[in-house]
């Protein structure tokens, strides 16, 4: 079991990484599109959502605590959800949208994008919100309860 967070901890650690090389990447981009102003939203989106995957994989993977295999597995799955949400905001620096993100869209100057892209916004926003909210709430539970004793395994 022990094997499979330290697993887990690190494929969120690899996600984490990747995201603030890609955030770092795109900021290359942002002043090349229709609406910079929504690409910056998708630079920032990519970078701090690295950098909380990373914090995360470390406190996993470094700090004693309680989170059993099932909560390490969710806390990756919010990983995997939050690709389709930064992906999202860097396709909204062309597409526009307005729904998901009224204030950075008014700031732009966006006037609104077709249905399907609003939806694609929508939905991946709201998975990886619930995902990153679900997770850090099972980090939070797994530290609270006292770490197992040195030589025993969490389930």
């Amino acid at each position: 079991m022990l094997m499979s967070i330290q697993g887990r901890g690190r494929q969120i650690l690899i996600h984490g990484l990747t995201l603030v090389m890609v955030g770092l990447l795109w900021g290359f981009v942002v002043p090349q599109t229709p609406h910079p102003r929504l690409a910056l939203g998708a630079h920032i989106q990519f970078v701090t959502n690295g950098i909380l995957l990373i914090t995360m994989a470390a406190i996993l993977l470094k700090l004693p605590h309680d989170v059993g295999p099932k909560s390490a597995w969710v806390m990756l799955l919010s990983a995997w959800l939050t690709w389709p949400m930064a992906l999202s905001e860097a396709a909204n620096a062309w597409w526009g949208t307005t729904q998901m993100l009224p204030i950075a869209a008014g700031q732009a100057g966006a006037t609104g994008g077709a249905a399907w892209q609003e939806l694609v916004v929508t939905v991946s926003h709201g998975a990886a919100g619930l995902g990153l909210v679900t997770a850090w709430g099972l980090l939070v539970v797994g530290f609270m309860r006292k770490p197992p004793a040195a030589g025993t395994l969490s389930g």
